[in-house]
């Protein structure tokens, strides 16, 4: 009986070795270099296609740009404006007046400047009624925002052609073309202003970036300016016929129109 012990003992000892290599064995594949190593893969492709929407082409074309802050009796207006392609594709007013009753004249009105904004792609865009004073100090912002972007791309423009030795002399003929803004004229109804594009010479735009809105206002303006912008263009001059039933808004656009002329050089 003394003898069988060892054996036993041998035998004991080799069953807890193979035990040990069996289990060894089965823990070997999660430690695995390659899983490891596709695992690790996967979480890069993971965290690359996460990434990969911020970094768009489209957003990079856009331009924002802000216009003057305008002071209007209730508070300071100021919008902002992106562009995307030639066009105004958002625009908001990044201040606007608050407090009080102007807080319900602010969140009726901007919205709507707002989308008329985009809509008219140009500040010739309608009052809101019972918020007068912010639509005036709006377009006001928005009119400075445009002739910001407009005199960044004539910059571009001029900057282009000077380095196509082909296109110079086109080039030449669209930097004598100008854009002026006159000085804003006070009527008894309201401020207004001209902008005129003048080119050879001759002016080949007009426009009224102020008119007097509200009321009767409203009526008046929209009979009127149309044909002094018209008249404007014909005569080349501010020597123009005043609209009958709009003598105030006819005599400050007149004053406004000879500023801008006056700028030009005409």
């Amino acid at each position: 009986m003394r003898k069988s012990h060892p054996i036993r003992r041998v035998v004991l000892a080799t069953a807890a070795t193979v035990s040990g290599v069996v289990l060894l064995l089965s823990l070997k594949p999660s430690s695995d270099p390659a899983s490891a190593s596709a695992a690790g893969a996967a979480s890069s492709a993971a965290a690359a296609g996460q990434e990969s929407p911020q970094g768009g082409t489209g957003a990079a074309g856009a331009t924002t740009v802000d216009g003057d802050a305008t002071q209007t009796q209730y508070g300071v207006v100021q919008v902002r404006l992106t562009v995307a392609n030639g066009k105004i594709a958002q625009a908001q007013a990044i201040q606007a007046p608050k407090g009080g009753t102007s807080d319900q004249k602010t969140a009726l009105s901007v919205p709507q400047l707002n989308k008329e904004t985009v809509a008219a792609q140009s500040a010739n865009i309608d009052s809101v009624s019972g918020a007068t004073y912010t639509s005036t100090g709006y377009k006001q912002s928005l009119q400075s925002a445009l002739d910001k972007l407009k005199e960044a791309a004539a910059s571009s423009s001029s900057g282009s052609s000077s380095s196509s030795g082909s296109s110079s002399s086109s080039g030449s003929a669209q930097a004598q073309a100008k854009t002026v803004t006159g000085q804003v004229a006070q009527t008894q109804y309201g401020p207004v202003q001209v902008r005129i594009t003048v080119s050879g010479g001759k002016i080949t735009k007009a426009e009224a970036v102020q008119a007097p809105s509200g009321g009767t206002s409203d009526q008046k303006t929209a009979l009127s300016v149309p044909k002094l912008n018209q008249e404007a263009v014909a005569a080349g001059n501010a020597s123009i016929d005043s609209v009958s039933g709009a003598t105030y808004t006819s005599t400050g656009y007149k004053q406004s129109l000879q500023s801008a002329l006056d700028q030009a050089g005409g």
